[in-house]
């Protein structure tokens, strides 16, 4: 394999439990030192998929290749990779320093060198001081740090992480994402771990894969997945959004998408991104704070805005930071803004007239034919 090649690369594999198909020719790459999250919903394929990357797991069919060496097969204690699981499965009769130290033990390493690694690896996880401590009297995040120390000390290729934060509560959710992130950075080993947890996903990962039935339906940076989804699944699994559908019309550049009661117009460059064509069924997407919000009253000009409708505001909502407006259109619809808190109309109140519009490129194309599987994922306006 070239150098430049991926870490882990993951072709055409399928696993089949009975007449289940719990992953559907997947297919991915993870780099060197890169944090891969898998994101989807229970029942996904995500966890499936992470067991046989660790040999507990054997795909019926595809490659799972570490470095070009194809791991199919591979007794998982002969891989060179450790899975972090979610109940830490720590001994509860060892020392912090014996549950690090257990598996280089088995590996019959020599004892000094046992040594120097066990205390190098406390250290860095902020639990040298705690080593002659028992499981049971260490807090939840402590314990994540011991799992965690215990998963790296064999120093892996590639560490595996089964919903590595679910056990901590929210608080303490949010500091070890931080510190998984640190602790990742500078070990520079690659890890790929699984989530349902969108937040948690666009908080670690540098990039992630969403799943959904078995099958892969988009990898990419966070940023990617939020702001271009290419499927009406991703956009309402990662985040809220604001979903207009109907038919794609194209003439040159003037690209419109035709409902019911009106039409919308969007980017020439929205409809190519994803290849779609005149006649298709598409769905605008619309996240929450790009759908700006103007009292009818106010006189401020909604000139610079590609599409507007009018309508009355229903729902207001204070979340610190934010501001989340529901909008009722003239036409029934139901649509989401959102805005700082401190926004000049953060006055608004229910029964105000308002306009809503976005300026043209904030509006995603989409295909509209995965519609049955967004129900309950987010708010959709129907044109």
């Amino acid at each position: 394999m070239s150098g430049n090649g991926p870490l882990v690369a993951i072709r055409n594999v399928v696993k089949r439990f009975g007449s289940i198909v719990a992953v559907n020719n997947v297919s991915l790459d993870v780099q060197q030192g890169e944090f891969f999250a898998l994101l989807g919903p229970s029942g996904c394929g995500k966890t499936t998929l992470l067991r046989m990357l660790a040999g507990f797991e054997t795909p019926d069919s595809g490659e799972i290749l570490l470095e070009g060496e194809d791991l199919v097969g591979v007794k998982p204690w002969k891989r060179p990779v450790n899975m972090m699981f979610q109940s830490y499965a720590l001994f509860p009769h060892m020392t912090v320093y014996n549950n690090v130290a257990y598996g280089l033990r088995e590996d019959r390493l020599d004892k000094q060198e046992i040594d120097r690694r066990v205390r190098e690896v406390l250290e860095m996880v902020g639990l040298l001081g705690l080593a002659r401590r028992k499981p049971d009297t260490l807090s939840g995040g402590q314990k994540q740090r011991v799992a965690l120390a215990r998963a790296i000390v064999k120093q892996p290729k590639v560490l595996l992480l089964d919903e590595p934060l679910a056990a901590l509560d929210r608080k303490l959710r949010v500091e070890m994402r931080l510190e998984l992130k640190r602790l990742q950075h500078e070990v520079g080993i690659a890890f790929i771990f699984v989530t349902h947890d969108q937040e948690e996903a666009l908080t670690m990962a540098d990039r992630a894969a969403v799943m959904n039935a078995g099958q892969v339906l988009q990898v990419g940076t966070p940023q990617e997945l939020y702001e271009l989804p290419t499927s009406l699944f991703v956009a309402n699994f990662i985040g809220e959004s604001n979903v207009f559908t109907g038919s794609l019309k194209v003439a040159g550049d003037d690209v419109t998408v035709v409902g019911a009661e009106r039409a919308w117009r969007v980017s020439a460059e929205a409809s190519r991104r994803v290849g779609l064509k005149d006649g298709d069924a598409v769905a605008i997407v619309i996240r929450p704070e790009h759908l700006q919000i103007i009292p009818a009253a106010s006189g401020q000009e909604t000139n610079g805005l590609s599409n507007t409708a009018t309508g009355m505001l229903i729902e207001t909502a204070y979340l610190g930071s934010m501001r989340h407006y529901i909008v009722e259109l003239d036409d029934g619809t139901r649509v989401m803004a959102q805005t700082q808190a401190g926004h000049i109309f953060d006055s608004l109140t229910e029964g105000t007239r308002v306009s809503v519009g976005w300026e043209l490129e904030r509006g995603v194309l989409v295909p509209a034919d995965d519609e049955a599987l967004i129900e309950g994922a987010g708010l959709s306006g129907a044109l």
